[in-house]
């Protein structure tokens, strides 16, 4: 089978991801591609594409006729014409599953930045402030415990699930919104007017759709607690970034801890620079060990496709 991956600098940029599993399919061609015709012309005669954002338009799949099969390096498809693909009998697939370790790892280092404040510690000791006191300790930048306080966890699935579960381990309590009936949730339930009001910090876990765009809007943040942070590792399309940015400047909520932005990378974002806005470049993901894990689940959907069993088919 020839497998053409098209983005393949979105995986790895210092080599320390294993390709092999892919290698062992079938032939691979690693394309550069900046444009559609590259896809076009990169991928004929191959049975299978490979992408992580790159669009897989209808156009490109009706100049391939070859091309059954198109992989996603990711959880999220909305990159791929999935009408087009099922019309023209082309095979869909995706990897769930593979971050939700790490996501929930960034997640709360993002809620620990705010509240321990390393990184201002750091810059100060840095700087010579503790060396120039005369106390033994420094501590001019507020801290608080996150014991006691309230995490309201925006969607329940293997991400929501790992966040809910280490936040309760630091002593937080958890509130939970879902669309879907949890079984056996050990959390308190709630309705989203009641999440946004009661939590101490908001973090998102749902997807992006035509229900949840822009969820974060003016009147979601003015349900928010002036001390409450948010924190974003879903989508950026989640949030409405000019009502983010004047709750934040306004002082309506205390800080916003995001790793996804509308645009990216982003051109001109108000939100970054500002002292209590964190902004990640889209990294919650991207440990190595997840990054190898993405890969070596890739193959396996290829793998099962060509046995004729596919699976993770959307």
């Amino acid at each position: 089978m020839d497998i053409a991956v098209l983005d393949r600098h979105t995986l790895t940029c210092r080599e320390d991801v294993d390709f092999s599993p892919l290698e062992k399919l079938g032939r691979v061609r690693y394309l550069r591609v900046e444009c559609e015709e590259d896809i076009i012309n990169g991928a004929k005669g191959c049975k299978a594409v490979l992408c992580n954002k790159i669009l897989i338009t209808r156009r490109v799949l009706e100049a391939l006729p070859e091309v059954k099969y198109v992989g996603v390096f990711a959880t999220g498809y909305n990159n791929v014409d999935l009408a087009a693909a099922h019309a023209l009998g082309v095979t869909v697939t995706n990897v769930p599953g593979y971050s939700g370790a790490a996501v929930a790892q960034h997640v709360i280092a993002l809620l620990l930045h705010f509240y321990s404040k390393v990184g201002e510690y750091d810059r100060a000791v840095r700087a010579g402030e503790w060396a120039a006191q005369k106390c033994f300790s420094y501590f001019p930048y507020p801290m608080y415990e996150v014991a006691g306080k309230t995490l309201g966890v925006f969607g329940f699935g293997d991400i929501g699930k790992k966040v809910a579960r280490a936040a309760s381990a630091l002593g937080m309590q958890v509130l939970v919104h879902t669309r879907t009936q949890p079984q056996n949730c050990p959390y308190e339930l709630a309705d989203k007017e009641s999440l946004f009001s009661r939590s101490d910090v908001v973090t998102l876990h749902c997807p992006l759709t035509e229900q949840t765009a822009r969820l974060i809007n003016s009147d979601t943040l003015a349900l928010m607690k002036k001390s409450a942070v948010l924190i974003n590792t879903a989508r950026g399309g989640l949030v409405d970034e000019d009502a983010l940015y004047r709750a934040l400047t306004e002082k309506k909520i205390a800080a916003a801890a995001l790793d996804v932005l509308e645009t990216e990378p982003p051109k001109d974002s108000r939100l970054i620079g500002l002292e209590n806005c964190v902004v990640t470049p889209h990294v919650a993901w991207a440990p190595a060990e997840t990054r190898n894990r993405l890969v070596r689940m890739a193959a396996d959907n290829i793998a099962a496709f060509a046995e004729g069993k596919p699976v993770n088919t959307v």
